[in-house]
């Protein structure tokens, strides 16, 4: 049965205290006018309470405890990856609208069960891509639509870090960089390339012992011929950017994906005779995205586009996977000597 839909703010219980939920969700949500923060949960009473305090919420001791609350509208879920499919359903079937932390499955078939879970009951499942509600992305648009590169040839996204992030998938370590890392450029492509991209070849630099992808690339193709060249991983200096190649230009943005909300992000727009730095106005994308999903879940309408989305994004997250396995085409060299374990992506 769906949530009915309430006058005024929309109530939100968190499931997890996860590291991204304490430094950026949670104050983002205590901030959103449109959000009511009721409560959080974690395993251990003591965690619960020390960061429902800062937060000014209830603490509830196990999650389960926190979806039967009928003062609950939506819940955020900030858990390990490999957790997020199994909880939204859970959210779901108790009547719970859901924001998960991204990804929202490991595989499309995860996916599947998420969306289908929404969309029986009348609710909204969104995946917390913050990025792309800031307003940094909107104007690059507006000046690839306006014809300041030309037109748009190639998209390269990156996005890496130096070590794992902790407590990924448990056990204190991550499930997988594609997972964890990759799907920011995936969505970048997506985002300026748009959807039915075809993947050329990837490539996975795995683990020998436990087979999880440290690292990764991958080429794609759109229908209308522009590529989009994607690099991510663990193993590696910190780079957060992406670069839009045209016919007569090229637009680049650093420090895109996590940008900071004091951050005045800067445009460099370099064309044949001229090289331009814009300065945009800070923004704050975890926010926004709070914002956007609470009116959404007021309206009540407009689910379709989150659970599309969903859907879209696992299945082209998992033909890369795919590309660079052994026997593809792409699935050649040092990385194809580990098989990389199905159950990491589907568990």
């Amino acid at each position: 049965m769906s949530a009915e839909a309430r006058p005024g703010p929309v109530r939100v219980g968190v499931l997890g205290c996860a590291d991204i939920a304490v430094r950026r969700m949670l104050p983002a949500l205590s901030s959103q006018p449109l959000v009511d923060l009721v409560a959080v949960a974690s395993r251990g009473l003591d965690r619960a309470r020390e960061v429902a305090g800062r937060f000014g919420c209830e603490a509830v001791e196990g999650y389960a405890r926190l979806l039967a609350r009928p003062d609950i509208d939506a819940v955020y879920i900030p858990l390990p990856t490999a957790l997020h499919a199994e909880w939204a359903v859970r959210a779901l079937e108790s009547g719970k609208h859901v924001l998960c932390e991204k990804p929202c499955a490991t595989g499309p078939r995860e996916a599947a069960q998420v969306v289908r879970a929404a969309r029986e009951r009348g609710l909204l499942v969104m995946e917390s891509f913050m990025f792309l509600h800031h307003r940094q992305h909107a104007r690059v648009r507006e000046l690839v639509r306006d014809g300041a590169i030309g037109r748009l040839r190639e998209v390269t996204a990156v996005f890496g870090i130096p070590a794992a992030p902790r407590g990924a998938a448990g056990e204190g370590h991550a499930l997988s960089s594609l997972l964890e890392t990759g799907v920011y450029p995936v969505r970048a492509a997506r985002l300026f390339a748009g959807d039915g991209l075809e993947v050329v070849g990837a490539a996975l630099t795995l683990d020998p012992e436990s087979g999880r992808d440290l690292a990764g690339s991958a080429l794609l193709r759109s229908p209308s011929g522009v590529h989009a060249r994607l690099g991510f991983g663990w193993d590696r200096f910190y780079r957060c950017t992406y670069e839009l190649w045209g016919s007569e230009g090229r637009l680049t943005l650093e420090r895109a994906f996590t940008t900071p909300d004091a951050h005045p992000p800067v445009l460099r727009l370099e064309r044949q005779s001229s090289v331009e730095e814009l300065t945009l106005a800070p923004d704050r994308q975890f926010v926004n995205i709070a914002g956007v999903f609470a009116r959404t879940v007021a309206n009540g309408t407009g689910f379709e586009e989150y659970t599309d989305d969903i859907l879209r994004q696992a299945a082209l997250v998992d033909r890369i996977r795919r590309a660079a396995a052994p026997g593809s085409r792409s699935g050649t060299g040092e990385q194809s000597r580990h098989r990389i374990p199905l159950e990491l992506y589907h568990p």
